[in-house]
């Protein structure tokens, strides 16, 4: 294309780079002739390792550990609305504001519930994501302070105890301590609880 005073508008001028490679246009790319690429959503076979995002086995968790769970969660005032009507709690020191002035903490609580629940799931993608069989239960669970709309709950969990199941080939029994703190590092909730983990699946031997 030629503009009206003669000249190559400069976008469309090719310059001959250096080692004979094929020039870059704006807006697009040029490879070398005859160089071969993927296509889109393929790599080149053997370039990269596939890592999948989990939890630990039974034979990764340990006893003498402090997990810290990244990222918190912040409440909001929809979070425990939602959560106490969809399990038909109807308590108004969660539901109803003008009530719960009246009442010792002055404002609506969040449904400890919703706290408990939210507790054990900071736990998941760090600890049993893809690694656990079934939940077995819980032990002691406590509130210490209340959770209010505006709090963050940030988790850690320590492991108290663990053996392989006496049953089941494969997997693990292990008690978990959750504890839940707000953003001023007041613990808010503590809860036991008993998980059946997998073992680590056995390593291929290496071929001869």
């Amino acid at each position: 294309m030629t503009a009206p005073d003669g000249r190559t508008p400069r976008a469309e001028v090719e310059q001959p780079l250096a080692g004979g490679e094929a020039p870059v246009h704006e807006g697009g790319s040029s490879r070398r002739e005859g160089a071969a690429s993927p296509r889109d959503g393929e790599t080149p076979a053997g370039s990269r390792r596939r890592v999948e995002q989990r939890g630990l086995y039974f034979d990764e968790l340990e006893t003498d550990i402090v997990y810290v769970h990244r990222p918190g969660r912040t409440v909001g005032e929809a979070d425990n609305t939602l959560f106490s009507t969809l399990t038909m709690n109807a308590q108004a020191l969660h539901l109803d504001e003008a009530w719960s002035t009246t009442q010792p903490f002055g404002t609506r609580l969040v449904n400890s519930m919703f706290t408990l629940s939210t507790l054990v799931g900071l736990s998941v993608s760090q600890l049993t994501q893809g690694t656990t069989v079934a939940n077995l239960g819980f032990g002691e669970i406590r509130f210490p302070a209340p959770v209010l709309h505006g709090d963050t709950l940030n988790a850690e969990t320590v492991v108290l105890a663990k053996r392989r199941s006496r049953s089941r080939p494969g997997e693990g029994v292990v008690t978990f301590e959750h504890t839940a703190r707000n953003q001023r590092g007041e613990i808010v909730a503590v809860a036991v609880r008993t998980a059946l983990i997998l073992l680590a699946p056995a390593t291929p031997a290496p071929a001869r």
